[in-house]
């Protein structure tokens, strides 16, 4: 590859690095596997790089990359749970707590106008900053802070949030 396409790529990674180990995060559920399946996914990209004519997708290039590559993992393990009859030190983490807190979150969202729900998701989904924010929007970085601002705080007050996340804690600590 040439020298351009090399730092153009470097860039590409700097920018959107963050927002791509949250995806790989999502799909595995743990920070060192969703390291390597982030990688990985960066190296078949890396190779594609100069087919990929639409650098406006580059990132579903690699959200699929990683979802394919995952997919490969889990075809590739062994089993590796055998049954005994001494229970393990430490408990075993179900996700489920962690599943329902992010419906509850998801659905505080949903209860947010279109606009703020947009700006909240591009700044902390999608870690984008303020001013890029304001560029896909259409609107000041002032407008931007403002309007992110006002969604924060509706989330903070939002008391059917504060039942479910008081619900799921009951949950948790019940069992």
């Amino acid at each position: 590859m040439n020298r351009a396409h090399d730092e153009e790529f470097h860039r590409y990674v700097a920018a959107r690095g963050p927002a791509l180990l949250r995806a790989a995060m999502q799909l595995t559920g743990d920070r060192g596997e969703a390291e390597d399946l982030l990688q990985a996914a960066l190296v078949k990209t890396y190779l594609a790089w100069e087919r990929i004519n639409d650098r406006g997708s580059v990132d579903g290039y690699v959200r699929r990359a990683m979802v394919n590559t995952q997919i490969s993992w889990w075809r590739r393990r062994k089993l590796e749970v055998y049954p005994t009859d001494v229970l393990p030190d430490r408990p075993v983490d179900d996700h489920t707590r962690r599943s329902e807190m992010h419906d509850a979150l998801g659905r505080a969202l949903d209860r947010l106008p279109r606009r703020q729900r947009v700006a909240v998701m591009l700044r902390y989904y999608e870690d984008m900053p303020e001013a890029e924010i304001a560029e896909v929007l259409g609107v000041s970085i002032g407008t931007v802070k403002s309007t992110v601002s006002r969604a924060v705080a509706k989330l903070r007050d939002d008391t059917a949030l504060e039942h479910d996340f008081a619900e799921v804690h009951a949950i948790d600590t019940d069992s």
